[in-house]
């Protein structure tokens, strides 16, 4: 029997019933005057009643699809009702763009997958066995835990086990592998935007695919391209199909130029900024980002770096873990053994491009404890060292703030304790990566951060605590800050 907790008709109507006491009659004109919770409130209700809406509009299309089919020939619902398919049908019905349409149907399949067809022998074929790892996605879609965009986002992002690729392991190594990504993903749904949810989906994937890394790198790789074109009005265009390396080399140059505390852009070093001169100010995102691709170009290799960049130079670092690295001995070459990820936003790159990365590039190892915690390499300094910086990127993958995204290109070094007010030491273990707008967040509005070590694993866990709240002085619960390293998922 389904629970009130799973059955997203019931989640539906309970939710939509507290929607409607919260704003009756002109809501428009209700909710301008709620206070802050109560607002907040209601705005969690009502994505509770859509997305248990969406649930029952997905589990619909999928079934009208299926008396659909076109076995049933111009018997099938949608041809009976003048329609060509069941995407027409519920494209009408439900004024839906056709692909919010496929995604209903996809999620729909996913809830009520088709039954098996009947046989002369076994009139009543069982239904095929559901994995672990994707009946805690039903079940979490179901009751309202994700979202059906979030649902998909983890759907698309793994994919299936890949166990053909690798007929030497156990055949329930990968599924199970699967499974516990998918309760990583689930636990971080909360926090993550959709896009970064299927981001980090990737990861866990790739984390489990090596194989699977290097032929996705290489159709990307073949589906390069650059063309340009000109309207009718004159006006230039282009278009750029980056593969994977290339789109990492490109990213990493305009963070380069556009991190914070760089100082002036495109500059001299040493010359101040011109008060009078506010350009740099008024251009928006993608402006600074062409101006930056477009100084590299004019520059070229020969011209002084640092007009565009400052005392940074751009470049990417890629994260391998040392066991998956044969070292060359007797003639035989370096190899690389499953794959490295991209120090900024964690995307995979296959093993051949870590060992040509190898052969031309340097290399700065990271030692850890038995407990995984990289070990300190300098104590004596107030600022964080280079390679301390290093150590503490890998370990946390970017800004820890539970809701930001900023890579670690974009972040700065919080020393969880104080270094004037508390006598806090540059250890690597209370060091964590905030970015700019989140640093100053935290000590604007006097947020904490303490570290907690397990005394019998000894393994550290972050808390973010919140100051008191203004109105009240109530100080609310902790938050667990989770790593974003691409290493918090297992690998093959």
């Amino acid at each position: 029997m389904t629970t009130s907790a799973t059955n997203p008709a019931e989640r539906l109507a309970a939710a939509a019933a507290r929607v409607a006491n919260a704003a009756p009659g002109n809501a428009a004109i209700t909710i301008i005057g709620l206070d802050d919770d109560a607002l907040l409130t209601l705005l969690a209700d009502a994505a509770e009643s859509r997305n248990a809406l969406d649930v029952i509009v997905a589990a619909a299309t999928a079934e009208a699809a299926r008396r659909s089919v076109r076995e049933n020939g111009y018997d099938g619902l949608a041809q009976r009702k003048g329609h060509r398919n069941a995407t027409s049908l519920v494209q009408q019905i439900t004024g839906q763009s056709r692909g919010d349409v496929l995604k209903a149907l996809r999620t729909g399949e996913e809830l009520v997958p088709p039954a098996p067809a009947p046989t002369a022998d076994v009139p009543t074929p069982p239904a095929p066995e559901v994995s672990t790892w994707r009946a805690s996605l039903r079940e979490a879609l179901a009751s309202g835990r994700v979202s059906s965009a979030q649902f998909q986002a983890i759907r698309t992002g793994l994919g299936e086990p890949p166990i053909e690729r690798y007929p030497n392991l156990d055949p329930d190594f990968l599924p199970a592998a699967w499974a516990s990504a998918v309760d990583t993903l689930l636990d971080e749904a909360s926090d993550l935007p959709v896009e970064e949810l299927r981001n980090a989906a990737r990861t866990a994937r790739d984390r489990l695919d090596p194989i699977g890394v290097t032929l996705r790198f290489e159709e990307r790789f073949e589906a390069r391209s650059f063309r340009t074109w000109i309207d009718e009005h004159g006006q230039h265009h282009g278009r750029i199909t980056f593969d994977d390396e290339a789109a990492a080399f490109v990213q990493a140059m305009i963070q380069a130029a556009l991190r914070p505390r760089r100082g002036p852009r495109f500059v001299e070093s040493d010359a101040a900024p011109d008060p009078a001169d506010v350009t740099a100010e008024e251009r928006s995102n993608e402006q600074l980002q062409y101006d930056t691709i477009m100084a590299v170009l004019r520059t070229g290799a020969a011209a002084d770096p640092t007009q565009s960049f400052g005392d940074r130079q751009p470049g990417v670092r890629v994260i391998v873990e040392a066991s998956a690295i044969t070292a060359a001995h007797d003639g035989e070459p370096t190899r690389v053994k499953g794959v490295g990820h991209v120090e900024d936003g964690g995307a995979a790159l296959p093993g051949g491009v870590i060992e040509k990365l190898l052969c031309d590039a340097g290399s700065v190892s990271i030692l850890h404890d038995e407990c995984g915690r990289p070990l300190d390499v300098g104590r004596e300094s107030r600022l964080f060292t280079r390679k301390q910086r290093m150590a503490i990127a890998e370990r946390d993958g970017g800004c820890m703030w539970p809701s930001c995204i900023a890579p670690v290109s974009q972040s700065e070094y919080h020393h969880i304790d104080h270094w004037a007010e508390e006598r806090g030491r540059t250890d690597v273990d209370d060091g964590v990566p905030l970015c700019r707008n989140c640093h100053l967040r935290l000590h604007n509005q006097r947020w904490r951060i303490t570290r907690q070590r397990n005394p019998l694993s000894h393994r550290d866990t972050y808390w973010l605590h919140p100051p008191p709240d203004p109105a009240t002085g109530v100080i609310g619960d902790p938050i667990d800050l989770r790593t974003k390293s691409p290493r918090r998922f297992a690998a093959a």
